[in-house]
């Protein structure tokens, strides 16, 4: 009888010992995360994706999918042209209560052509920053590029306008 008592305390000391030991490890890692808000392709507000690439921005609570350029029609570098061009960029956001929108962004604003740099999306504006690569004259464009974009975006709580009322 008294070595049955004593295994059964032997092992409930070792159970509270193995207990504590997990605590402490889970402690650890959630003070190391909360530490580190930015991700690592996050420079100041402007969040890098490379073409393809998806993320969940948990400051956000959302999910941003950069799918890729439908449309460059940048000025190549060293060569002169009327218009300056445009890039589109598809990016499919999708919040945590929501089901994922495709937003067309362009490199610059020109409303005459439905050209948009940025979209208001569950309470946030996304603005598109940069697009790399930067067309060059000896190469083939669109096609060239293809699978080598990469794009930065920033988010913005969006602001509504003040004086007015929303139902």
């Amino acid at each position: 009888m008294f070595h049955k008592a004593l295994i059964f305390s032997l092992g409930i000391l070792a159970l509270t010992g193995c207990d504590a030991q997990k605590k402490t490890k889970t402690e650890t890692k959630t003070s190391e995360m909360s530490s580190n808000t930015k991700t690592p392709d996050q420079k100041g507000d402007i969040i890098y994706f490379n073409e393809g690439e998806n993320k969940f921005l948990k400051e956000y609570q959302m999910n941003v999918t950069f799918k890729g350029i439908s449309e460059d029609s940048r000025c190549p570098e060293g060569v002169n042209c009327i218009w300056a061009g445009v890039a589109l960029a598809q990016v499919e956001v999708m919040g945590t209560t929501t089901r994922p929108v495709i937003l067309n962004l362009a490199s610059m604003d020109h409303p005459a052509r439905n050209y948009h740099q940025s979209a208001d999306f569950n309470g946030y504006t996304i603005t598109l920053q940069e697009v790399t690569p930067y067309p060059k004259a000896a190469s083939d464009g669109l096609k060239a590029a293809m699978g080598k974009y990469k794009i930065g975006i920033s988010i913005k709580t969006t602001e509504s306008p003040s004086g007015t009322t929303t139902k």
